[in-house]
């Protein structure tokens, strides 16, 4: 019989994996992920990304033991991988996920269509998450999302084959693929085993306050399901995921009302996160130069990055204490709530006039979780160039005094503020030079002064973002945008010839960065 392989990219799994089923049911299955140093050698590669990857890898290797036949894993270009695999075995046909990644992998898909073509061998792509290939039409999007998280879930297939011939190789480490050194002591743990115990223990134990509890740094890294993961890199599906969380949802109506409350509300708003999740890759699926490309042709070449502030943004030195906070959280552990990710990128863009592509590129190499679809989508949406959301400018003096009321998140994270009261540690430089000084905390050396002054840096933002929305022409290029990627659930009416867009809200970013929950889409 014909060799089928089964390319594992950000799939790492062996259940609900259409792909490894349907090629198992006709032939021999060559299971084979390919490293390749390219693409992990990209700007928004790291090493504590890879790292996660690597365990992922050792689970789903030994998940297909147990079939019967491992994981192949070869280290280069990926068509000469699948050459050297036709020439000596011959394909008969190449199973795979699709992927909506980076414009690296979008061009090496291509390089991988045209050399199936060129060999005759079929190449079968199945969906990932809830993101439709070739989609030119937004309406109706949010209900083929649901029929697909209602498809049943794929059992994986009983036995493999086991291949004569195929040696195994050493998966190698971050060090062999000329990645930095990258230290995350808290980093999450990759691996099927890994994002089950998290499911499980977010669904029955630590989601009930999940819709209170996202936003404040404080509680976010326990509160929030912590699966980003788990889904970037395919450990989980996303139709497992959704399944077993309506699945609980509808079990809780068994309990006592008591044991029950709290957790319908935070289920809810958890599916609605997961749904947005895909609208928002759904966004690259159609544009990728999203990536690199401002989404409203009137904000481009707009920010102009100063290096020095660059550099201090993302090293947690800029003199804001929450903003840096945050940062080194991020570097210690590779993830952040929501909220916080838009507060560091809005800083970045607004108050340091930072161009969204570098910080966007740091934040990719900080987050384990690095979905390119949501990213770069984000990166945009915060930093003002979509030209359909409204600009949003956090204050993160007020954030910190909101979310972190009494200085608990910055002592942590902010040694430097330790003996700091807390009535001045989210802005340390109004103390007296006496108080300074009796903290141990003078600000301008033992911790630095603000690279910015928040307020006027604020105003300056808000004065060109609306200046550039004022302009002729402005409208009718944002409906341009909205009808190509907006929410058709958003209802929103077009710009209009002369209406100066002032509170035009799009794509859920009132409930995504307000954490609100309005009655039509219970999304926090």
């Amino acid at each position: 019989m014909a060799l089928q392989v089964v390319w594992f990219k950000r799939d790492l799994r062996i259940h609900d994996h259409r792909p490894l089923v349907e090629a198992a049911r006709r032939g021999p299955v060559l299971p084979l992920y390919v490293v390749e140093p390219e693409l992990w050698q990209r700007p928004d590669g790291s090493a504590r990304q890879w790292d996660f990857c690597l365990e992922a890898l050792q689970d789903l290797n030994n998940a297909l033991a147990g079939l019967g036949q491992p994981l192949v894993v070869r280290v280069g270009e990926v068509v000469a991988m699948l050459e050297a695999a036709h020439g000596r075995h011959g394909i008969d046909g190449l199973w795979s996920h699709q992927e909506t990644g980076n414009l690296w992998t979008y061009a090496r898909d291509r390089r991988v269509a045209a050399w199936a073509r060129d060999r005759g061998i079929p190449w079968q792509e199945f969906a990932s998450f809830g993101v439709i290939r070739g989609l030119k039409d937004r309406r109706g999007w949010a209900r083929s999302w649901e029929q697909r998280m209602a498809e049943p879930l794929q059992a994986p297939p009983a036995a493999l084959s086991p291949l004569v011939g195929i040696a195994p190789r050493t998966l190698p480490t971050s060090g062999d693929l000329g990645l930095a050194a990258d230290p995350c002591p808290q980093r999450q743990r990759g691996g099927r085993q890994a994002g089950r115990e998290l499911l499980e223990g977010f669904l029955r134990q630590r989601g009930r306050g999940y819709h209170r509890r996202l936003s404040s740094p404080l509680t976010a890294f326990e509160a929030c399901s912590r699966l980003s993961p788990h889904l970037a890199w395919g450990t989980l599906s996303m139709g497992e995921v959704v399944q077993e969380t309506r699945e609980r949802r509808l079990a809780l109506a068994e309990l006592p009302a008591n044991a029950a409350a709290g957790w319908p509300r935070a289920l809810d708003a958890f599916v609605s996160r997961l749904h947005w999740h895909c609208h928002f890759i759904q966004k690259l699926e159609r544009q990728p130069l999203i990536e690199i490309q401002e989404l409203h042709p009137a904000t481009r070449g707009l920010r102009h990055t100063d290096p020095e502030r660059l550099a201090a943004w993302s090293e947690g030195r800029t003199g804001v204490p929450f903003v840096d906070a945050c940062m080194r959280a991020l570097h210690h552990s590779g993830w952040i709530n929501f909220r916080m990710r838009a507060m560091l990128l809005s800083f970045a863009s607004h108050h340091l006039w930072i161009d969204w592509r570098d910080s966007g590129l740091h934040l990719a190499r900080q987050f384990v979780d690095y979905e390119p679809g949501i990213h770069w989508s984000q990166c945009q949406m915060q930093s003002g160039t979509t030209g359909i959301n409204t600009i949003r400018i956090y204050n993160p003096v007020k954030q910190g005094l909101d979310h972190d009321p009494d200085g608990l998140f910055l002592g942590r994270w902010l040694p430097e503020l330790a003996a700091v009261p807390a009535i001045w540690r989210h802005e340390p430089w109004r103390m007296d030079p006496g108080t300074q000084e009796a903290c141990g905390c003078r600000i301008g050396l033992d911790y630095p002064a603000p690279i910015v002054d928040v307020a006027t840096a604020a105003r300056e933002a808000r004065e060109r973002l609306w200046g550039l929305r004022r302009q002729p022409g402005f409208g009718a290029a944002a409906d341009a945008i909205q009808e190509r990627h907006g929410s058709r659930r958003s209802g929103l009416p077009p710009f209009g010839k002369g209406r100066v867009p002032r509170r035009r809200i799009a794509d859920g970013q009132l409930c995504l960065d307000l954490g609100l929950d309005p009655a039509s889409r219970s999304v926090t």
